[in-house]
Formats: C-alpha cells, structure tokens, sequence
C-alpha cells in the first residue's frame, strides 16, 4: 500500500468533450422540413379528397402533411416526387374489362383513360395503407407510397396484377369493337 497522493482530476476534461460533441452537433445541421403540401397541386388536392371520409377535409390535409414529413424523415430528400413517383408507378396502362357476347362474357383488355388512371392508382395506394394496422393512418400511408415508389408493395403488385390479366386475355382484344 502506498502512500502516494492521486491528484485530482481536472473538470476542463470533461468539458473538452462536451466542446467537441456540441462542435460535431453544430457541423452537422439537422435540415429543417418545410411543408410542400399545396391545394395549388390538383393531384395534391385530388388525394386529400380520396383520403376525406364524413367530410373532415382537415384531417385529411393533415394526414398528407404527417405523410410528407415522415417521408422526409424516412430520408427521402424531396418527398414530394417521391410522393409523384410513387403514383405514376401504381398507375396502370391497361385493365380488362367483362364483355356479354353471344351468350359468353369474355375479358377484354382495354386502354386506361387518363382520369382513371388516377383514380385507380390512388385508390389502390389509399387500400394499401388502410389494410396495414397497427400505426397511425400518416406512417401507413407514407410506407405504402415509399414501397410505391420502390416498384413493391400492395398498390404496384395490384397494378402488375392488372397488367398480368391484360396481358393473358390479349386474345380477345379483337372483340373491343362490339
């Protein structure tokens, strides 16, 4: 045992560190997200209605808003092409459509009109994130138009479904014209 005396340590140590991590935190400027939601934007404006139920628009615009922001959070740079990204790859180019002749209904495949298009795609998306549980409305919305945007998820595998049956029935395209 020795009686050597242990000097005390020096409290500017500690507060060195503290420099250095309040310095690293400084470096690194955590960006701001800035709302881009706009009823300027007829599909922005076109997807809060198709989200609205019983009338309660501002807790549809809401929901986009949450969607947007936590899409920014998730990492993506610029949420709202993302958001556009994510539609256009739900939106289906064909679809079939039953026809009753001579007694016998066939599949036939037809063009999509642009209004359905849309229509379509955001119902899709919006069935998708309604199907999840478990997490607010905002988080399910914002991880189906990510998936969306991938090229996965429930709204891009319906499309591709749609697509499939199109493609497997092109046979009878010829009885479009009755």
């Amino acid at each position: 045992m020795s009686d050597k005396k242990v000097a005390p340590k020096s409290k500017a140590a500690p507060e060195k560190s503290t420099a250095q991590t309040t310095e690293k935190a400084a470096a690194k400027p955590r960006k701001k997200y800035v709302s881009q939601f706009s009823f300027a934007d007829p599909l922005q404006d076109k997807f809060v209605n198709c989200i609205m139920k019983n009338g309660k628009k501002t807790v549809a615009v809401k929901i986009l808003k949450d969607t947007l922001e936590e899409m920014h959070r998730r990492g993506q740079d610029d949420p709202l092409k993302c958001f556009e990204l994510a539609l256009k790859n739900a939106t289906p180019a064909m679809e079939v459509k039953a026809k009753r002749i001579g007694g016998a209904v066939y599949q036939i495949p037809m063009e999509v009109t642009e209004k359905r298009q849309q229509s379509l795609c955001i119902r899709w998306v919006l069935e998708g994130a309604r199907k999840k549980k478990g997490q607010p409305m905002f988080k399910r919305l914002a991880a189906e138009l990510l998936d969306a945007s991938n090229e996965t998820g429930f709204a891009y595998g319906r499309k591709e479904d749609v697509h499939r049956m199109a493609q497997a029935n092109k046979a009878f395209a010829h009885l479009a014209r009755y």
